[in-house]
């Protein structure tokens, strides 16, 4: 059996900032008065090298448009030992912000695949960048007038891989009851964990991380016939003695990530071997693969895929592309690319693929 997807959403924040206004913002709040000049000439090198021209974040108050994208939100640094706003701040944002991002998203893909809100039955929520209860999954139903019935399955902090495991998730409740439909929505505010000083990894992840929503509704796929996208299976694996290569945690001043600088050497020496064994029994190979959902982590990240799955460059052009127009969004990322790919009218069959803490690797075949 296969989870049809019947229609596809997708919306940002209203503002947004240039790369090059972001690094201006960023050196307010990585660079204090003890940084030295090395450090302030390494800073704008890292966000060009991110890949992103520009990002949307809820705590922006205008957008870059002839003069410098304006936010309040996180004042400049004042010492060494200024970290910025509490996670308990940074919460309360999550909380204003996020419903309606993903009621827009959800909005979206219910006109994209022409269902109505009553005929909704599950609801499952990915997001790894917030928490509130009641959250945003009870104002989807309540705003968008679901049935208070729905089975509302939430999967929290997995990372940029979590729609993924979203997905996974609404394929099995179709596949045990062909009248289900499902919504799966994504909704990540990673802008509201900008980190305050010094550190190279987590100034990486400022440079690259931006806020955004997707949802996905669908059915159990009934006519083999049909014209439609269908996600016929998913895989993961965890890497071996890899728990450090990537981590994110909450802390005191909002969550933090850890990025090892090994994490695309890891990729390149383990992705083919597990990427082979995975689509042999779907008896493809890679090569039959006709287009490419990879979640854009950077772009060393991509290149390491790339270089493991041997691949043409051009592939890679979507992802690429996102990243570029949005930032990492973290778990929306992956499902604004198969937009992307759908619109494109892309060769099938596709692979969304998804890294995340463990390290994981999560991947679903589209035919």
């Amino acid at each position: 059996m296969s989870f049809e997807l019947l229609g596809i959403g997708t919306t940002t924040p209203q503002h947004s900032i240039e790369q090059a206004d972001a690094a201006v913002h960023a050196e307010a709040l990585s660079c204090s008065a003890v940084s030295t000049d090395q450090q302030r000439r390494l800073l704008p090198i890292l966000y060009r090298r991110a890949g992103v021209k520009t990002r949307h974040s809820v705590v922006l108050e205008s957008s870059t448009n002839g003069e410098m994208a304006r936010q309040t939100f996180y004042p400049p640094a004042t010492s060494d030992g200024d970290f910025g706003p509490t996670t308990s701040h940074r919460m309360e944002a999550y909380e204003t912000h996020a419903s309606a991002l993903a009621i827009s998203a959800v909005r979206q893909a219910l006109q994209d695949g022409n269902v109505n809100s009553d005929e909704i039955t599950h609801l499952v929520t990915v997001s790894c960048s917030g928490f509130s209860a009641p959250g945003f999954d009870i104002l989807l139903l309540k705003e968008l007038g679901f049935s208070s019935d729905v089975s509302r399955t939430h999967i929290g902090f997995m990372g940029c891989h979590g729609a993924l495991n979203g997905l996974r998730v609404a394929k099995s409740f179709t596949d045990n009851n062909p009248e289900a439909r499902v919504v799966v929505c994504a909704v990540e505010l990673c802008s509201l964990h900008q980190q305050y000083g010094w550190c190279p990894d987590k100034i990486v992840a400022n440079a690259l991380f931006a806020d955004g929503a997707a949802a996905v509704v669908g059915k159990q796929a009934s006519d083999p016939a049909e014209e439609s996208w269908r996600l016929v299976c998913s895989g993961s694996t965890v890497v071996p003695d890899s728990e450090e290569m990537m981590s994110w945690r909450i802390g005191n001043h909002g969550f933090e990530m850890t990025l090892s600088p090994q994490i695309p050497d890891l990729i390149n020496a383990t992705l083919r071997n597990w990427l082979e064994q995975w689509l042999a029994q779907q008896d493809l190979t890679i090569e039959e693969i006709g287009c490419w959902a990879i979640h854009p982590g950077g772009p060393r990240i991509l290149n390491a895929v790339a270089e493991a799955a041997g691949f043409d460059e051009t592939l890679l052009t979507p992802s690429r592309e996102i990243l570029a127009e949005f930032g990492n969004m973290s778990s929306p990322t992956v499902l604004f690319i198969l937009k992307k790919l759908q619109a494109e009218n892309a060769a099938l069959p596709c692979v969304m693929l998804g890294f995340g803490p463990g390290l994981t690797i999560e991947a679903a075949l589209v035919r």
